[in-house]
């Protein structure tokens, strides 16, 4: 029970309202241990409860009379936009009995208007790293008095380039502050720089590994002989598999789009979602797949990262992911809660190594399967590597070694010396 934490009445009283009951491991570890001021660093899957894990104990210390203050005193960082304003709507559940205040400073939001909400110094700040470091520069926030400083997806941001927006953000933060970094993979290779710099004496959390089996989703992969062939499974799969919301990941903007014109005329309720759709139509898709007036989300990787959306039972990889890290995140979007999921990835020939990769790296092999009525050709490699990758194909080092030793032995080659025909000389033309 949520009542055991040495928790403010009023943030229990939320968390009752949201029908939380029992905290998830991740919560019951990190919460009292953050209570007591400590910094943390904390690697837990996606779905796992991280959000209530750093909310709380943070909100909590605002609530504390022997800790209250002017100013900003909690800043959440995030990598992307969606999880900013889903952070920021748990956030705002969370203190509605309170008088606390909270700004979400996201980009492709109004920058004026976060700016005039900034400038009240509200006690919460929830923001993307981009966006936050536009208010520094204009000197519309002031950190000074931070008091917690929570990094969500700390992986995610390093992935996506941002670690020097954090050191910077960091740079005129209190350097007294409590700082709270949260992970869903231990495998990133900047991961231990960031936490050394930015941790004092953590306490490290690991309460599931990012490579650690979904027990609640069952995971199968289709074959396919090639993109048609492909399309053609996931229309038959959205309409024959039973569920009450479905996403589809794929790995490039014109491939979400040419997906979505090819579903819409069959199901009317889809919507898709990539980086290069404006803020305001992106929340409107989120708001209405949140609220079931869509129940198919046609997506890049936007989507796979902290989004909790209730009733999400189908995930289909369109695109074989690139990493074993995003098929972890991927899949994520289903199975949340205790609830049953499906995840079904569909797989090309070219696709094959990638595939064998990811089962690799998650240590568990995908359950097979068939769709009987557009059964294809394609049935898998003749052969097979111990590594579960097709034999006579060659990765991207193979392939650059090769060439490599190509371009070597052009270079020893000398070119042979042309010789120019003689012309017969005068003397020669009179014999």
């Amino acid at each position: 029970m949520f009542s055991h934490f040495s928790l403010h009445r009023l943030l229990v009283k939320a968390v009752r309202e949201l029908k939380y009951r029992q905290p998830t491991p991740v919560q019951s570890e990190a919460i009292p241990l953050a209570l007591e001021g400590l910094d943390l660093q904390v690697n837990s899957e996606t779905g796992s409860g991280k959000t209530l894990a750093y909310l709380l104990p943070s909100l909590n210390r605002l609530l504390d009379r022997s800790n209250q203050g002017g100013g900003t005193r909690v800043l959440v960082l995030v990598p992307t936009r969606e999880l900013a304003h889903q952070v920021f709507k748990v956030c705002q559940t969370l203190i509605k009995h309170t008088n606390l205040s909270a700004v979400l400073a996201s980009g492709g939001d109004d920058f004026e208007q976060q700016a005039e909400q900034l400038e009240q110094s509200p006690a919460i700040v929830i923001a993307t790293t981009g966006r936050l470091l536009e208010h520094i520069n204009k000197a519309t926030v002031d950190l000074e008095q931070l008091a917690v400083l929570v990094l969500d997806e700390a992986d995610r941001m390093l992935d996506m380039g941002f670690s020097d927006d954090v050191h910077a953000i960091t740079a005129v933060s209190n350097p007294d502050r409590q700082t709270l970094l949260f992970s869903a993979t231990l495998n990133n290779k900047w991961l231990p720089s960031l936490a050394k710099k930015l941790l004092r004496e953590p306490e490290v959390l690991t309460i599931s590994g990012g490579r650690t089996e979904h027990a609640e989703i069952r995971e199968q992969v289709v074959l396919a002989d090639n993109d048609d062939h492909k399309q053609k499974q996931l229309l038959w799969l959205l309409a024959h598999e039973y569920f009450a919301k479905a996403i589809v990941f794929c790995n490039s903007r014109e491939r979400a789009e040419r997906l979505a014109d090819a579903v819409m005329p069959r199901r009317r309720k889809v919507g898709i979602l990539h980086g290069e759709i404006e803020q305001k139509k992106r929340s409107s898709v989120m708001a209405s797949l949140l609220e079931g007036k869509i129940n198919i989300l046609i997506t890049t990787d936007v989507s796979a990262r902290g989004l909790d959306i209730e009733g999400v039972d189908l995930v289909i990889n369109y695109d074989m992911p690139r990493r074993g890290d995003d098929y972890v995140h991927r899949i994520g979007r289903t199975g949340r809660g205790g609830k049953e999921g499906l995840a079904i990835t569909l797989v090309k020939s070219t696709e094959w190594n990638l595939k064998a990769s990811v089962e690799r790296y998650l240590a568990h092999k995908f359950e097979p399967r068939i769709i009987e009525e557009l059964k294809g050709s394609y049935t898998g490699p003749e052969k097979l590597r111990a590594s579960g990758q097709a034999v006579g194909s060659k990765n991207k080092k193979d392939k650059k070694k090769a060439l490599g030793k190509k371009f070597k032995k052009a270079k020893k080659r000398k070119p042979k010396k042309k010789v120019a025909a003689s012309k017969p000389s005068p003397a020669d033309s009179k014999d």
